[in-house]
């Protein structure tokens, strides 16, 4: 059978790899949010939806018999160079015979023969729109098939002439608007999927730290050393002196009128209270404002040893460390963001999994997907990682973190007929969480596979089905097989081994 060993070392040193990547859970977040993901508008937060043919219909049908609508499609000023007069015999040519012009119906025949039409202005110069009337409709009482065939078919023509805009014009003058583009509130979307939410893939990843979520700047560890002092105590280092004290006597001439708690701890400050005083606003300049006009006058020394004193490595001021473009962000599912969840602890991130509210549509399309996170997830948790982030950098785990993180990827992929082997898997792991890592170890041997394990914990030991024990003593006192058989068996047969 093939063997497996699941070493101890950080097998990684990649700045991308993350514990999400590394177990394959963030693989299926990246899927899930692809597949029922909901685009919400930052401008109105309203979902963002393209519609489709059968939206505009289900619309009429949900209106009351003896309704009389209007399908209308507004012209596109694509062509910009074409006049009124070229663009209205194209219409003629095409078989159509109304529009309707600064919201007038008329012929088309007889706009061409108005005099006070400027047909030899461009369609770039008109301050009104041209709507062609696609169709005019008065919903029966009972609507057979041919006559929802007909709605379809004009509606479809409504979206080609109108380059992906339909309008419903009712008879009180209400106006409902269809789009076939992903956009809301004069925003084109970025439609779902999966390299949406890989910082790995230069389409998803955040263009000014490429993923990373790490950049060269100003660190804010370095500015704020004390996070315990408020900023009038002087939490911010570098406003202090005679000359750069000016811009902290500035700021606190001023922070009464937006209601700046100046008393309070840097570290109790709010996301947005923070942001603002990095920022600044109409009645003082923040500490980016600061350094920027340092930089300005690179030419002094004394500026240039400012900036290297606070410089280093810091989150990305564009994502704010989350790796992804801002698109992926208004993506949501159960009303978080990916870029939330990936901030959740392991057993917090299980939790919502397995409590989330979908609709039927949305279950029925995740329900394998929220299998496989929320296994690994609960896998996490059995082998003491529940305080782990998806988020968490690889290369900052111990090797006993890695190990487990393994462990956790191997049960989830469900091999069987293999031999596995660890090399001390409890190393890191608190006493209180071993039995949950010998049941999860059972779990892998009870899928038809070979554990080995190479352990010094009694408690795993005892847990064994067949124990070999290596000895008796250490190095080259050693390398003899002491004992080899059922754990119950050696106190009779091999007393001086444990």
């Amino acid at each position: 059978c093939p063997a497996i060993a699941i070493e101890q070392k950080v097998s990684t040193s990649n700045a991308r790899s993350t514990v999400g990547t590394l177990t394959e859970i963030y693989d299926y977040l990246r899927l899930l949010y692809a597949r029922i993901g909901r685009t919400i508008s930052p401008v109105s937060g309203r979902e963002v939806k393209r519609h489709q043919v059968s939206d505009v219909v289900d619309y009429l049908k949900g209106l009351a018999p003896g309704t009389r609508v209007q399908v209308v499609a507004p012209l596109p000023r694509k062509y910009a160079d074409r006049t009124v007069e070229v663009e209205l015999k194209l219409l003629l040519q095409k078989g159509y015979t109304r529009v309707f012009i600064g919201g007038e119906l008329m012929h088309i025949e007889d706009a061409l023969d108005r005099p006070d039409l400027p047909k030899g202005k461009t369609l770039a110069e008109l301050d009104w729109q041209i709507e062609l009337l696609v169709d005019r409709l008065a919903l029966p009482e009972e609507a057979d098939d041919s006559f929802w065939v007909r709605v379809a078919d004009s509606v479809n023509t409504a979206f080609y002439e109108g380059e992906g805009n339909c309008v419903i014009w009712h008879a009180d003058g209400h106006r409902e608007a269809f789009n076939n583009r992903f956009e809301l509130d004069g925003i084109e979307f970025l439609e779902p999927n999966p390299q949406l939410f890989n910082f790995n893939n230069p389409y998803g990843a955040c263009p000014k730290c490429q993923g990373f979520s790490k950049v060269m700047g100003i660190d804010e560890d370095k500015v704020v050393p004390d996070k315990t002092l408020s900023v009038y105590e002087g939490a911010i280092a570098c406003w202090k002196g005679d000359k750069y004290g000016r811009w902290l006597d500035a700021f606190l001439a001023v922070a009464h009128h937006f209601d700046f708690p100046v008393h309070t701890p840097y570290e109790e400050l709010t996301e947005a209270q923070r942001e603002l005083l990095w920022t600044g606003n109409e009645y003082f300049r923040g500490i980016n404002d600061f350094f920027k006009e340092l930089e300005e006058k690179l030419y002094k020394i004394q500026n240039r040893v400012m900036l290297a004193r606070y410089r280093g490595r810091t989150n990305c001021p564009e994502c704010k460390g989350k790796r992804l473009r801002k698109e992926a962000t208004w993506v949501k599912v159960g009303g978080k963001a990916i870029t939330e969840l990936v901030d959740l602890p392991a057993d917090e991130l299980l939790a919502f999994f397995e409590n989330i509210e979908l609709n039927e549509h949305d279950r029925t399309i995740a329900r394998r997907l929220l299998v496989e996170i929320t296994q690994r997830l609960r896998f996490m948790c059995d082998v003491g990682l529940e305080y782990l982030t998806l988020g968490r950098l690889s290369n900052t785990l111990s090797g006993g973190e890695t190990q487990r993180l393994n462990l956790t990827r191997t049960l989830g992929s469900n091999l069987t007929s293999s031999l596995y082997i660890l090399d001390e898997p409890s190393v890191g792991l608190h006493p209180r969480d071993t039995n949950r890592l010998v049941g999860v170890l059972k779990a892998l041997r009870d899928l038809g596979n070979t554990v080995v394990v190479v352990e010094h914990e009694e408690d795993i030991i005892r847990s064994a089905d067949y124990l070999i024990d290596i000895g008796p003593a250490a190095g080259v006192h050693g390398g003899e097989v002491v004992f080899a058989g059922p754990f119950d068996e050696i106190f009779a047969k091999a007393n001086d081994s444990l």
